[in-house]
Formats: C-alpha cells, sequence, structure tokens
C-alpha cells in the first residue's frame, strides 16, 4: 500500500537551489544539526578547544547526513542571543571543514554578519528562526546563490514559550510563511531558492504542535520544500513525559509521521537512526520514494 493512500497526499518530489547544488528531492533528507554553542536545549553542544572537527562532520556524513547544519546561537526556550563575533567565532571553522565534505552545508544564524561571512566562505544555505526578518538579512542572502530556510517562530527565543496563544495554528503559520516568502522574493529572491519550516518548538504548546504535525499536508500545498525540525524537543516531554536523553523514539515516530504528511528534509541530532528508520519505511510503505 502506498503511502499516498495511509496518508493522504504524502511525499512529493521537489527541486530546492541551494549554493552549490540543485537538490533534486526524491525521498527524505537528513540534516544533521551541529550546536556549536556551550548551551544547546539537547546538552549536544560540541564547542570543545582543540576538537576534530573534520573527524565530527565526516562522522555525521558517514552516518547518513544528506545536509549539515552549523548553528553557533541557541535558540532553545529561554535563551539569550550571543555577540556577533563570539557567533563567528564559533560557526566559521566549522563552515570552512564543511564545504570541503562533498554535502550542502547550512548556518543556523539570524545575524546578517555571519550569513554574509559563511556563505563567503561556501554556504550553501542560511537557516533563519527569523525568517530574513532581522536588520541586513534579506540583503546578506539576496546577491548570492544560497538557499534560505523561511522558518515560523512566535515572539523570540528567550519568551516564545511563555503562554504561546493562537486563534488557528495553522491558518496563522501558513500566512506568516506566505508573507515572508512573498516579502522575499519581492527582494529579488528567487523562490526555487527558499523552503519553509513551521517551527515545531517555536513559539507552540504541546496542542498546537501535533496540530501542525497532522496538517502539515497545508504547508506542501505552498509547492516548497517543506523541512521539519522534530528532534529531542519538549513537546515530547509534555506527551510522553520523556526527558532529552530518552526521546529518541519519540523523536523516530515524528520523523515517520512528518514525511508521511509531505516533509522534505528532517533536520535531527540522530542522523543514523533516523536515515535506518527512513530506509524501512521506504521499503515496507513509501515504495515511490528515491534510494537512499
Amino acid at each position: 500500500m502506498r503511502a499516498e493512500s495511509l496518508f493522504g497526499r504524502g511525499f512529493s518530489p521537489i527541486t530546492w537551489n541551494c549554493g552549490r547544488y540543485r537538490l533534486n528531492i526524491r525521498r527524505p533528507l537528513v540534516m544533521a544539526i551541529v550546536n556549536v554553542s556551550p548551551d544547546s536545549f539537547s546538552g549536544d553542544g560540541i564547542l570543545v578547544k582543540g576538537m576534530d572537527i573534520e573527524g565530527h562532520l565526516s562522522a555525521l556524513v558517514e552516518s547518513g547526513a544528506d545536509i549539515i547544519d552549523i548553528g553557533g546561537e541557541s535558540t532553545r526556550p529561554g535563551s539569550s542571543p550571543v555577540s556577533e563575533q563570539e557567533e563567528l567565532d564559533r560557526v566559521l571553522p566549522f563552515v570552512e571543514v564543511a564545504v570541503t565534505l562533498g554535502v550542502p552545508v547550512s548556518v543556523d544564524t539570524s545575524k546578517s554578519t555571519v550569513m554574509n561571512a559563511s556563505i563567503a566562505l561556501g554556504a550553501d544555505i542560511i537557516n533563519d528562526v527569523f525568517a530574513l526578518r532581522g536588520d541586513g538579512s534579506v540583503g546578506a542572502v539576496c546577491d548570492s546563490s544560497a538557499g534560505v530556510v523561511l522558518m515560523h517562530m512566535k515572539g523570540s527565543p528567550d519568551k516564545m514559550q511563555q503562554f504561546p496563544s493562537y486563534d488557528d495554528v495553522v491558518s496563522e503559520v501558513v500566512s506568516f510563511i506566505e508573507d515572508r516568502v512573498c516579502a522575499c522574493v519581492d527582494a529579488g529572491i528567487s523562490r526555487s531558492r527558499l523552503c519553509i519550516d513551521p517551527g515545531i518548538g517555536f513559539g507552540k504548546s504541546l496542542e498546537h504542535n501535533l496540530s501542525l504535525f497532522s496538517r502539515l499536508s497545508d504547508f506542501v500545498k505552498m509547492n516548497l520544500p517543506l523541512l521539519v525540525g522534530p528532534s529531542r524537543k519538549s513537546y515530547l516531554f509534555h506527551l510522553l513525559g520523556r526527558s532529552v536523553e530518552d526521546r529518541l523514539p519519540g523523536t523516530l515516530a515524528a520523523c515517520l509521521a512528518s514525511c508521511s504528511y509531505g516533509a522534505h528534509i528532517l533536520r535531527v541530532h540522530d542522523v543514523a537512526a533516523v536515515r535506518d528508520a527512513l530506509i524501512f519505511w521506504k521499503r515496507v510503505v513509501a515504495t515511490e520514494w528515491g534510494e537512499f
């Protein structure tokens, strides 16, 4: 039985132009999270003096990462921003190595200075939790060929989980993303470079997050690559009572549900485990997916 008959529209192939790559997405891609910050919510910040950067990143690629996503500033609930220089010092050494590994390199940042410097080093994607609303952000990517991930977040990281409220979370998030897509296109960023992210866990309650998961098809209708970040987040605590270190099973279930409803890219910590789950899902359910 095909995935479409089980879960509605299901996965639809799509193309995304990002930097050095034209990604013909014929099966879900795995984006590996590289938190280069000491205060990541999941406890996986890896900034260690003298660490083997190439070894760490190469291991992710060998585990099945299709994209590497490097972030130097935590956006966990309650977090505070870091200075531009500190973020640059954290991120750029990783970008410099990552661009040599044969996969697209994404930088998770909302600072135009970090965007410019990362693109200059060869980064292919800017992944912005503020959807290019920051000062100079649109200009930083407009004249490049970098792909852009436009994410929805209600409020800012330090306050986003303080009683988030929506009349209709899905409609409001869709409307926000549509507005940001239009703003980017009007500014001269080709629609073929854009990817969208509903922002699971960013200014949403458990029920808001579950509504977004169950209605991802509303985002698929926008005919843009759809990225979902379900990995290890607090909705799994509120739903299952699991601490961060025990959230892999819930994360895997969320990944498979997301792909079944149309997600093209999964942003995750546990690359090998997610890839294994996807390979099994392809063999049994989503037989129309491309090969891994």
